[in-house]
């Protein structure tokens, strides 16, 4: 399958928030959706859910209008969306029959999700009464209780340990091995590194950034490196490379350990080099920069404030 979400605009009370928003996703790829807090993720999640209408765009499934009615979807929103003051058995075996499942079916499916996600124990207790992550592993029961064909994951991580997060990892790649079609929405980047091959950057309403996670960070590292020397501090690393080697390279970051530098146009990695020679410099590190996910970030909406 192949969800296409083409050109989204979205007005409240006259303010327009979506801008045009298009992306692609493929079953057996998952796609990161990120943006910070304001930035158009969530209208866009409703807006593919049919809880909200563009007001322009479609979204396509497969070349065809996108009916979520007509498919199986499990959406975790950030926010639970559960009966605190209600069994959570009784609950999860009657959203599972909602959904089309038989009472066997939504039953069975129930004590399935339950088991593997390690709250099996907590079947007949009013959710209210669980803790956080376990709120939150019983939310996501409900999420998969259907087999769904796309699923749709807004901050999945949240509350869970190390132990349970690892518990969920195993369950998304599965997801993903199984040609599942995934949205996966976090600010843990971490997580959108793990497991999305394709990302969609949204700020202010509009894409900014989108396609291959593996081609965006090898164009963002292109004639980029990390340099750190041998018994020289960071700030006079700084210095020797602003009064010396601006001819040849502009410092894009200072960090800790090293300094992230872009070659400037008509010079390589060997001028650089040689120059650094020629300086008697002891490098330590001499690396081709590898941008996280976290970097592109903040370098492409962290300073629009």
């Amino acid at each position: 399958m192949k969800l296409e979400v083409k050109d989204l605009y979205k007005s409240f009370s006259g303010k327009e928030v979506l801008h045009g928003i298009s992306f692609n996703v493929e079953s057996g790829k998952a796609l990161g959706l990120l943006g910070r807090n304001g930035a158009g993720k969530t209208t866009t999640i409703r807006i593919i859910m049919n809880l909200f209408e563009a007001n322009k765009g479609e979204i396509l499934l497969d070349g065809k209008k996108f009916n979520p009615r007509e498919h199986q979807i499990g959406y975790l929103p950030e926010e639970r969306g559960l009966y605190p003051k209600k069994k959570v058995i009784d609950q999860l075996v009657y959203l599972g029959q909602l959904r089309g499942l038989t009472s066997k079916q939504a039953k069975e499916n129930t004590l399935y999700w339950l088991k593997r996600l390690g709250v099996e124990e907590y079947k007949d207790k009013k959710l209210e009464t669980l803790s956080k992550g376990n709120q939150q592993k019983v939310q996501l029961a409900e999420t998969f209780l259907c087999n769904p064909e796309i699923i749709i994951l807004d901050e999945p991580f949240s509350g869970l340990d190390p132990v349970n997060s690892q518990i969920l990892k195993d369950i998304i790649n599965e997801l993903i091995d199984n040609e599942k079609l995934l949205i996966f929405s976090s600010h843990q980047m971490n997580y959108i590194e793990e497991f999305c091959e394709e990302i969609a950057l949204i700020d202010k309403g509009d894409v900014v950034l989108t396609g291959n996670l593996g081609d965006i960070k090898r164009q963002y590292g292109m004639n980029r490196l990390a340099i750190s020397a041998v018994d020289l501090s960071i700030n006079q690393l700084e210095n020797i490379f602003n009064s010396e080697l601006n001819n040849i390279v502009k410092i894009i970051e200072i960090r800790k350990n090293d300094l992230i530098v872009e070659l400037l146009q008509g010079n390589s990695k060997n001028d650089l080099l040689k120059a650094i020679i020629d300086l008697d410099l002891d490098i330590e590190e001499f690396s081709i920069y590898k941008p996280s996910l976290a970097d592109i970030f903040v370098q492409k909406v962290g300073e629009d404030q």
